[in-house]
């Protein structure tokens, strides 16, 4: 209000959008070997930080957890994985192993990422524009890795339990990765979309950006988790069903 920097836009209400679709401006020198779209920064940043969450639990939280359990952090813990890990049973009830465990890695991944642009953490383009980190999934790149990624645990599944049945099986699930590549990443940019529309005007960007960020991000989150969540447990257990 006190400089009038809302007359300092570098962009366009259109040319905002249409990058938080393509991202073909604002892009981000990645250690100055190549310019990369800022989804990927999000990426990284947030995968480095469950991975390095991951290990410190691991090494000094956990093998201080007792039997019956005392803190509520171990109790939180524990009703987390155990929710992953009873979807995965319910779902795929004969091969569920390997499946608990990626659901919950697959699972915290979306929750976290998407609530990591809540965060606003900044970055310098390569134009010298400032422009606040979007979650991952907001890149349809980061989407179309997620779903293939997703997919291909359901086919390699079918092939260990049901061999070549098993991979056709799998394989009339073809529309899968597409479906759900697209899914979350429309689920993500509406919300960037809607965000980035009110902050823009100048009369809605007081108090009414935090109430839209906060509720759509928390709903996109806990939404995509489970339709993932629940999408990729069921296909994988219709693969890994052992042939009668």
């Amino acid at each position: 209000m006190l400089t009038n920097t809302q007359a300092e836009k570098h962009e366009t209400v259109k040319e905002m959008m249409r990058d938080a679709v393509l991202h073909d401006v604002n892009k981000i020198s990645l250690f100055g070997f190549i310019d990369v779209n800022p989804g990927l920064i999000s990426a990284i940043v947030i995968t480095s930080i469950l991975l390095i969450t991951a290990l410190i639990i691991r090494i000094f939280v956990i093998p201080k957890f007792k039997f019956i359990p005392t803190s509520k952090f171990q109790i939180l813990l524990e009703e987390m994985v155990g929710l992953f890990d009873n979807f995965a049973k319910q779902n795929s009830p004969h091969r569920n192993n390997f499946l608990g465990a990626y659901i919950f890695g697959a699972g915290m991944y979306i929750f976290f990422g998407t609530l990591f642009e809540l965060l606003g953490l900044q970055a310098i383009t390569t134009m010298g524009h400032s422009i606040t980190l979007p979650a991952p999934l907001s890149d349809i790149n980061g989407a179309i890795a997620l779903g293939c990624l997703s997919y291909s645990v359901i086919v390699f599944g079918g092939i260990r339990a049901n061999g070549l049945k098993g991979l056709v099986h799998a394989l009339k699930e073809f529309s899968m990765p597409l479906s759900m590549s697209f899914r979350l990443f429309g689920a993500m940019l509406s919300g960037v979309l809607v965000t980035e529309l009110v902050y823009y005007y100048y009369r809605l960007s007081f108090v009414l950006p935090i109430i839209v960020a906060v509720l759509f991000t928390l709903l996109h989150a806990t939404i995509q988790t489970y339709v993932l969540v629940m999408l990729t447990a069921s296909t994988y257990g219709s693969a890994t069903k052992p042939e009668e």
